[in-house]
């Protein structure tokens, strides 16, 4: 066991009472998670339906747990109260959750984002369970008369050495008067019952049957449907907006012109908004609202010169062929390794602005008075979205209500929140409760792209193939994607990292492994490609790699674990057969650590008609202890294929700063038919916390199939899209 002290953050523990009908109610700051069968409805209070922020344990032994975090797909509504229920030790069939709002007295890090939901909620959702079963253990000693650690505990049930028992139900309002411990002893992880048992999807059974979860299934009654029209292209404002014929349209109660973003507010990071003054068409349907939003005559003015996707590239190409420096790190002396070379290897890789491309577009539900709002709707950062409206509304924050809705796909575009402050601002002005809807046309041309990037890489051999010098450089489009410390940093004595950024008046923003989803694509390929270079097998060259970090590691400042990294290379060399040859199959290889997992992957491919059609991709992964194994897989495959599909066909282009695509007709999504015939992956088991899952599987996948396209034509692959690059 492990003991752990209960009182390092005060505001975890935010009440203890009794609860209305008896039980033990306990509060705390970090849970999310399930929702309640029929059967368990049946049996509940209703009075518990109405209280936030508690772990509660009714009379009938029903657990209920409130979810804070936001649900994207990740999971979490999951996994969370599993761990919860886990070291309070009782059966996953008694376990309910319902959806907090945003409440930042009593809940933190209400985010979803970084893959850090269950990392960082590891230790204090252990904690939430075992303190409630501390003190519902304490609770029964006190009622027989005998020394608590003739007590044991299974799923809720309390057990005494005389073979007396009790449930959890019957001593929960007498646990209501226990003292929280100082401190608690948590569960050995060989001892876990429900973590690391394939759980289903709690809201699977509501997403079956199409019930209400998502933020474009809210009704309020007299809500109003809402719509934007942006400028055309990014570096416009509005001028003037010609409206009577629209107005005349059945169903419409009003057009206006609104600023989502105003000056003197003090922006949170989240607030990255190109089109801030907007035009808004209300009216009582959607398909009102539409047709009369075709029907308006908006004239914009540029403020900024416009920008074409063939000058992005000139300029990206522009300063990595240059000579101007950025150094972000540079160990030894990486030019005089380069002097002394007996061979340089080089390369450039590029990738282009992506779309977030959410399945559910962008929405949101306001109810603005003049002395508090209600905001519902899908959003990543709920924290962030209240500091923005409560300066944009003039409303202090504990008049601004948030409900999270599940979300129909994040991916970081709901980390920004604009689309919520605009519906607020509507709802303001029109004195009315509203749901802004975004079209697919709306979502896909407001911004917050995935920036485009450019890297170029080199390596100094000498007369033996030894690698002695590394250096890349890269920059981007209002970002870097240099993550200086990362591998092969610490591998090579002479070593530089430069990174740049140039600005764009195209927003953009965090997409799916941000940064990580290029430069794992561009650093994996080029390190198959100094392998080819030197003889060496792939996964042979990247492991002497790791050998030399093991061994003597350079730098100070290394941020991944080589042993593990070497580990999954390993285990997906074993798993994989590789170097077996397989008739008719190419095979590539990569390797990445990002969100403080690592991943290793090899995609087998077999060509037809010019395109590579892909058989398997094997993946290994190491992020410590896996909560979920049913979740984690479908997390892994997600990110796989994503990886896959944006690789091979997506990108969003400019002329004259406006986007080309608008649907999904111009931007290329990948096709059932064009997923993986299989994947398998392999989690090593080694006990360490939980780190990252939702994020990692995606960066190296399209090296992997980079390098398979290489082996089984010839030819490199080093811009995505591949199928634009290709031939």
């Amino acid at each position: 066991m492990t003991l752990i002290k209960t009182k390092y953050n005060r505001r975890s523990f935010l009440k203890v009472s009794t609860a209305a009908g008896g039980g033990l109610v306990l509060g705390f700051s970090w849970l999310a998670s399930c929702t309640p069968t029929a059967e368990q409805i049946k049996s509940m209070p209703e009075d518990w339906f109405d209280i936030n922020a508690f772990l509660k344990i009714g009379d009938n032994g029903i657990v209920t747990i409130m979810s804070p975090n936001p649900e994207i797909g990740q999971n979490v509504k999951t996994s969370m109260p599993m761990i919860v229920a886990e070291e309070l030790d009782v059966n996953w069939k008694d376990v309910v959750v319902e959806q907090a709002g945003l409440d930042t007295q009593k809940y933190t890090r209400q985010l979803a984002g970084g893959s850090q939901s269950i990392r960082q909620g590891w230790q204090s959702l252990r904690m939430a369970g075992a303190t409630a079963r501390r003190m519902l253990l304490e609770a029964a000693a006190k009622q027989w008369k005998v020394p608590m650690d003739e007590l044991t505990t299974e799923d809720g049930i309390i057990n005494h050495t005389s073979g007396k028992k009790i449930s959890y139900g019957e001593i929960a309002s007498a646990a209501a008067g226990i003292e929280v411990p100082e401190e608690v002893n948590l569960k050995d992880t060989k001892d876990f019952k429900i973590i690391g048992t394939p759980t289903k999807n709690v809201d699977g059974p509501k997403l079956i049957k199409g019930e209400s979860l998502f933020g474009l299934d809210y009704k309020r009654d007299g809500m109003l449907i809402a719509m934007i029209i942006h400028p055309p292209a990014f570096g416009m404002k509005l001028k003037s907006v010609e409206d009577s014929e629209a107005r005349q349209m059945p169903g419409i109660k009003d057009i206006i012109t609104i600023n989502s973003l105003p000056e003197g507010i003090e922006k949170q990071w989240s607030d990255v908004n190109a089109f801030p003054n907007l035009v808004a068409v209300v009216g009582s349907s959607t398909w009102e609202v539409l047709s009369a939003k075709k029907a308006v005559k908006v004239e914009w003015e540029k403020i900024t010169e416009g920008e074409d996707s063939s000058d992005h590239r000139s300029m990206l190409d522009g300063w990595v062929g240059g000579s101007d420096e950025k150094v972000a790190r540079k160990d030894g002396s990486p030019d005089k390794a380069f002097k002394k070379a007996a061979k340089v290897v080089s390369q450039t890789y590029g990738a282009p602005f992506l779309a977030h491309n959410t399945m559910e577009p962008m929405n949101f539900f306001a109810h603005v008075t003049a002395d508090q709002a209600e905001l519902v709707g899908p959003i990543q950062t709920p924290e962030y979205l209240s500091k923005t409206a409560s300066q944009v509304l003039g409303l202090p924050e504990d008049k601004i209500a948030i409900m999270m809705t599940r979300m129909g796909g994040g991916f970081g575009r709901r980390l920004y929140g604009n689309f919520a402050i605009e519906a607020a601002v509507i709802s303001k002005q029109i004195q009315a409760p509203v749901k802004l809807i975004y079209t697919r046309e709306d979502d896909m041309t407001q911004g917050t792209y995935r920036p485009p990037y450019q890297v170029k890489y080199e390596a100094a051999l000498d007369e033996n193939n030894n690698l002695t010098g590394f250096r890349v450089k890269g920059v981007g489009l209002n970002g870097s994607p240099i993550f200086e410390n990362r591998f092969p940093a610490g591998a090579v004595d002479h070593y530089q990292a430069d990174d740049h950024r140039l600005e764009s008046n195209i927003s953009t923003g965090a997409w799916r492994a941000p940064a990580s989803n290029f430069i794992a694509f561009a650093e994996q390929s080029f390190l198959d490609e100094v392998a080819e270079t030197v003889g060496k097998d792939p996964i042979d060259f990247r492991l002497e790699l790791f050998e030399r970090a093991i061994a003597k590691p350079v730098g100070a400042d290394n941020d991944y674990d080589p042993e593990r990294y070497a580990g999954v290379l390993k285990l997906v060399k074993e798993k994989s057969k590789w170097g077996s040859e397989i008739p008719g199959t190419s095979r590539g290889v990569s390797a990445y650590y990002c969100h403080n997992s690592y991943v290793a992957q090899v995609v087998d491919i077999k060509m037809e008609s010019g395109i590579p059609r892909i058989q398997k991709v094997w993946c290994a992964i190491d992020c410590g202890i896996v909560v979920n194994p049913e979740g984690a897989l479908n997390q892994v495959e997600g990110g796989i294929i994503d990886g896959i599909g944006h690789a091979m066909y997506s990108a969003m282009t400019f002329k004259n700063s406006q986007p080309e695509q608008n649907n999904f007709h111009q931007y290329r999504l990948i096709r059932h038919e064009e997923a993986p015939l299989a994947i398998e992956t392999f989690f090593v088991e080694n006990g360490i916390d939980p780190t990252g899952l939702g994020e990692p599987s995606l960066p190296p996948v399209a090296a992997a199939l980079a390098n398979a396209i290489y082996s089984a034509t010839g030819q490199r692959v080093r811009q995505q899209p591949f199928v634009e690059n290709m031939g």
